[in-house]
């Protein structure tokens, strides 16, 4: 099947190439920072925050809906990792749909990652903010947003260094609520555990695995950032992948752990699973950790939104604006900013638990435009099967279509009103493109 063809009223630059105006972005993240990022985007709000909401919805069927997101996050791993090896640049699935696919694909996945990854943002910081100073959570939010979009605009080695530090801690945290859950034999009973593995609705365990897959997608943030990547085709592929597996041990370990102490019905309804899990004296333990990995996600979740959007403004899908580089830190300053006032704002308007499914129909969306990118890669380019693609663009539409159907409804209407600005775009240039030419 032919690419989209380029309308004549479109500019056409080199894939790769980056209008001088604004410059590139310098490649100062090594494999540690990658992981870092990865990790950091990964280990956060979703492990605290998704539990209950998933196990709600496949009941008896929790480990298999784990299983399925699980096997969906691996699979858009891998198309991932090829095409960043073929494409290293700003943007992800953007710049790939837009390469290999066409300038209207690119813009749909880019429009679903910004807008479902800031409200992603929103919910990430709302939750941490709810955890860190209940009494007040909306303001400590809007200061959270503040702070790590100021961070991120001091460059990326900051936001690599703050990723490390944060996840360092989280893993330490993690470990230690771990071992006393196990050695204080609050971890014994695994009949519920045994009982999970045969679930009930085929559907309630797609709706489970759509919702769990908000917790996976973070992997999605080292392929953006593949312009500021020291030698991105060697270093991408292996980060994705050891951060992917990192976080897939730790999601089962806390998954079997949560079910054999508080059993299917206990934890469908519970809001802080970990928590509650866990003898009272140490709830202060499951906050700062709950906190500071929430703080992780939002600071790689802002860094790829600022990056997607700088790629967009680079090909006029996004005002230009939002491509200027600062020449201090060569962060893209504009867009961070921009992002962060957006997230702010939903933030005040909305609240998390309205936004999570609605983060996880875009970003699986997001992903289907990635594998079919992949699908489109010249043979040279590729070196997984193509059965990988296939089955991860299936696996994201079927997960999608298992998502409560107003989630499903909003994105729908959100794609709908990027692509008719888009449209009118298109024409105005064509337009004072006709124009100019009169004259």
């Amino acid at each position: 099947m032919p690419a989209e063809p380029e309308t004549a009223d479109e500019s056409t630059p080199h894939p790769t190439a980056v209008p001088a105006a604004h410059g590139a972005l310098a490649r100062r993240v090594r494999l540690p920072g990658a992981i870092g990022i990865g990790l950091a985007s990964m280990i956060g709000a979703g492990l605290f925050a998704v539990w209950g909401p998933a196990t709600d919805a496949a009941r008896s069927g929790l480990l298999v809906a784990l299983v399925a997101a699980a096997v969906i996050a691996t699979l858009n791993a891998f198309s991932s990792a090829q095409l960043a090896m073929a494409h290293p640049a700003a943007g992800g699935a953007y710049a790939f749909g837009r390469r290999y696919v066409g300038p209207w694909t690119g813009f749909t996945a880019g429009w679903l990652f910004v807008t479902g990854k800031t409200a992603s943002a929103a919910a990430i910081a709302s939750i941490a903010a709810a955890y860190l100073y209940p009494p007040a959570p909306v303001p400590v939010a809007v200061g959270l947003i503040v702070v790590f979009a100021a961070l991120n605009m001091s460059g990326v080695r900051t936001t690599a260094r703050v990723s490390i530090a944060i996840v360092a801690v989280v893993l330490a945290g993690l470990a230690v609520l771990l071992v006393v859950a196990v050695s204080g034999g609050t971890a014994a009973d695994l009949d519920p555990v045994t009982s999970i593995l045969n679930p009930t609705s085929p559907y309630g365990v797609l709706q489970g695995a759509a919702l769990l897959f908000f917790a996976f997608a973070g992997y999605a943030r080292m392929a953006t950032l593949g312009e500021e990547v020291v030698e991105p085709r060697r270093t991408l592929p292996r980060a994705i992948f050891i951060a992917l597996g990192i976080v897939l041990a730790l999601y089962a370990a806390v998954a079997v752990l949560l079910v054999s102490t508080l059993g299917v019905n206990r934890l469908a309804g519970s809001v802080t699973p970990l928590a509650d899990a866990l003898d009272p004296a140490w709830t202060p333990l499951v906050v700062a950790v709950a906190g500071i990995a929430c703080l992780g996600s939002l600071v790689g979740i802002l860094a790829g939104l600022s990056r997607s959007s700088l790629a967009m403004a680079r090909e006029r899908d996004l005002p230009g604006l939002l491509a200027r580089i600062s020449p201090r830190t060569n962060a893209p300053i504009v867009a961070e900013a921009v992002i962060a006032g957006m997230a702010i704002l939903i933030v005040v308007l909305l609240e998390p638990a309205q936004l999570v499914a609605a983060s996880s129909s875009a970003v699986l969306l997001y992903y289907a435009v990635a594998h079919l990118s992949a699908l489109r890669q010249p043979a040279a380019e590729r070196w997984q099967p193509r059965a990988v693609g296939i089955a991860g663009l299936v696996g994201c539409v079927v997960l999608v279509a298992a998502l409560p159907p107003i989630s499903i409804l909003g994105t729908a209407a959100l794609l709908a009103v990027g692509l008719l600005l888009r449209m009118l775009a298109v024409r105005l240039r064509a337009r004072s493109v006709v124009e100019g030419g009169a004259r």
